[in-house]
């Protein structure tokens, strides 16, 4: 059976997508111009078509902003993807990546990467990113479901947050004691202003993969919101699915926290924004909160820069003013839907 999409949405959608890709390019110019020393848009034309390694604003262009921008959209687009994906197949609007404790696994396996073998590779990093994630998936749900009446949206999200503050406090307790809160300090509040070329190159593969599958899944995961009967009944293989989703969301919350560090909300708040914008069919909500969710952590990176200027306000702390708001609503409009 083959599930058309809305003709109004569609051209929503297309309108938002090249929008939405000339925003993105406006944010990254004006990202690369300004920081603690702005650049003249000569300059950067310049380091682009005749790079010089001796220049030292070429060198702030090409080796510092270029891969911070890009490690921008590479994370900002995985956590929106993650949160969609994990609304679309637990049918819970309040799931994301940081809320539901699959950040705080990876980050504590990170710390203890960080604490006992400092000197591991990036993809070695990553893997053991997505055992700390995947330990966290299944505590949450495990708790979530050890209930007679069994997992709700909302006994999902407070276990999510209990295995969350759980890993929080293992990370801190591990941090106090070999004293490396200095060395940890930075990344714990969630920042790009360390990334690299080589961190970009190492973790594109492994975003690349992860955004590839999420988009094929897309229509099967529109299908599966009808119900898993439904969706068995028209040919979809509900547990192959499944699994690739939890398999991407492992790969993409790893790659974000290598990156950036404990971010949250991203996840929550994006997918909820290209619903509203474009429906409900994930072929067009995949592909559009990858797009809205890149220009936002590019633009929320950009503001931090500037507030604080010649400092820099951490990304993660900009991104939890934002999103608890954002969190207390998406909770009482879900209490009024359910009559709570």
């Amino acid at each position: 059976m083959q599930v058309k999409i809305k003709k109004n949405n569609l051209q929503k959608f297309m309108i938002l997508m090249v929008g939405g890709g000339i925003l993105l390019l406006i944010v990254s110019v004006l990202f690369v111009i300004f920081g603690a020393k702005s650049i003249d848009m000569k300059t950067i034309c310049d380091a682009f078509l005749h790079y010089d390694p001796t220049d030292q604003n070429h060198i702030i262009i090409i080796g510092l902003r270029l891969p911070r921008l890009i490690a921008n959209i590479m994370v900002g687009s995985s956590l929106a993807l993650t949160g969609a994906i994990m609304q679309g197949s637990t049918k819970n609007p309040m799931a994301d990546s940081g809320l539901m404790g699959i950040s705080g696994g990876a980050i504590f396996a990170m710390t203890i990467m960080l604490v006992f073998v400092p000197g591991l590779g990036k993809l070695e990093s990553i893997g053991l990113s997505c055992i700390g994630a995947g330990v966290a998936t299944f505590l949450t749900y495990f708790i979530a479901a050890a209930s007679k009446k069994g997992m709700t949206p909302e006994r999902l999200v407070l276990s999510g947050m209990s295995v969350s503050m759980l890993f929080s406090s293992l990370s801190s307790a591990l941090v106090l004691k070999f004293d490396m809160s200095r060395e940890l300090a930075l990344y714990m509040a969630g920042t790009t202003s360390t990334v690299n070329w080589m961190d970009v190159k190492l973790c594109l593969p492994v975003y690349v993969v992860g955004v590839v599958i999420s988009l094929l899944m897309s229509r099967s995961l529109t299908v599966m919101n009808l119900g898993d009967d439904v969706a068995t009944g028209l040919g979809i293989n509900v547990k192959l699915i499944k699994t690739l989703n939890t398999i991407v969301v492992l790969l993409l919350t790893a790659m974000a926290v290598i990156i950036i560090g404990p971010v949250s909300y991203i996840g929550l708040m994006v997918p909820h924004i290209a619903r509203m914008l474009v429906g409900t069919d994930y072929r067009l909500v995949l592909p559009t909160s990858a797009l809205l969710g890149g220009s936002f952590v590019v633009l929320v990176d950009f503001i931090g820069k500037l507030i604080m200027s010649p400092y820099e306000m951490p990304i993660g702390i900009l991104l939890s003013i934002i999103g608890v708001p954002f969190f207390i609503y998406v909770s009482r409009k879900q209490r009024r839907e359910f009559g709570q």
